[in-house]
């Protein structure tokens, strides 16, 4: 990937729970306002996390300038090395899933830190009310395809379609801002993917750490996988699956790991959010009609329930 003329500030924060906040410059109408694309330091230090004396937190927020698309993760691209020894980068492909989704977003909860989630648009649109969550919960979201297929074996415009579609899918599934943030299915781009993602100010990311958690591993195999590579390299963006029921599973042993060995979890944020083309989004739109949609705010617990027979 050629060199890219773009920026990484590096923004010192000490964040805990809630208190990963998102910007909130003033809407057209008075009274309202809309969320910024990720959460911002607190103007003071934020040390308190509900039920967790001691959390393992966020200790840095990065913002990224993702202008001319800069590629991050030293598997494929080696141009910004910004983690510094003993800092890692949580990120987590596909989904959400319910049970799997929600069990990684209630173990980093637990702790009080925060994750990358690269969302496919097919779990986005089906379960938009845990997207939805996972970005009130102060979590970093960007897109994953449409339907994980491998890009690099598919025509370009095929390839631009699963790109954007995905973008507007889970935009529309969190109901507001989201991050400029890619992640190739199989980690496998193209010159004119690449090309494309760069012409719209989209960062791409693949990984220094790939847990190959699709693998059928127990838990504790996983936590110790993981521990053994990042020891190894001292530092990384580390590659899960929000899908996989032995990861969730494995997520409080691994927070627990990272923190007894000294690891600090660093954020990414993106200094802009992304801009959906609206002619994708009308694409969805009507692709959609009739799926759930998470700008109602209320997840289908909460509308439909059983209150007589059956479970």
């Amino acid at each position: 990937m050629r060199a890219i003329q773009a920026t990484v500030v590096l923004t010192a924060a000490l964040l805990c729970g809630p208190n990963a906040l998102y910007a909130a410059p003033p809407s057209e109408e008075p009274g309202q306002q809309e969320a910024a694309m990720g959460p911002v330091p607190p103007p003071t230090e934020q040390k308190e996390c509900p039920g967790n004396p001691d959390p393992l937190g966020v200790s840095r927020v990065v913002e990224i300038d993702t202008t001319d698309g800069p590629g991050f993760g030293f598997q494929h691209y080696k141009l910004y090395d910004f983690l510094n020894p003993k800092e890692v980068v949580l990120t987590f492909d596909d989904g959400p899933l319910p049970n799997r989704t929600t069990a990684i977003l209630a173990a980093l909860d637990a702790e009080c830190t925060k994750a990358t989630f690269f969302s496919v648009g097919k779990e986005a649109a089906g379960y938009p009310e845990i997207l939805r969550q996972i970005a009130k919960s102060g979590h970093t979201i960007g897109a994953h395809t449409v339907t994980h297929k491998d890009l690099s074996k598919m025509k370009f415009e095929d390839a631009k379609d699963e790109i954007e579609k995905s973008i507007s899918i889970v935009h529309r599934a969190v109901g507001g801002p989201t991050a400029p943030f890619f992640r190739f299915p199989y980690l496998r781009a193209t010159p004119e993917t690449l090309k494309y993602l760069a012409s719209r100010n989209i960062a791409v990311f693949s990984t220094d750490i790939d847990s190959f958690d699709f693998k059928r591993w127990t838990p504790n195999k996983l936590v110790a996988h993981v521990m053994k590579l990042l020891d190894k390299r001292g530092k990384g963006i580390i590659l899960m699956h929000a899908i996989q029921p032995h990861t969730a599973k494995a997520m409080p042993d691994l927070l627990k790991e990272l923190k007894k060995n000294g690891y600090k979890i660093v954020q990414l944020t993106a200094k802009e959010p992304v801009k959906t083309l609206p002619e994708y989004d009308e694409k969805i739109a009507k692709d959609m009609q009739g799926m759930p949609d998470a700008l109602t705010d209320r997840p289908m617990k909460s509308v439909v329930r059983t209150i007589s027979g059956g479970q």
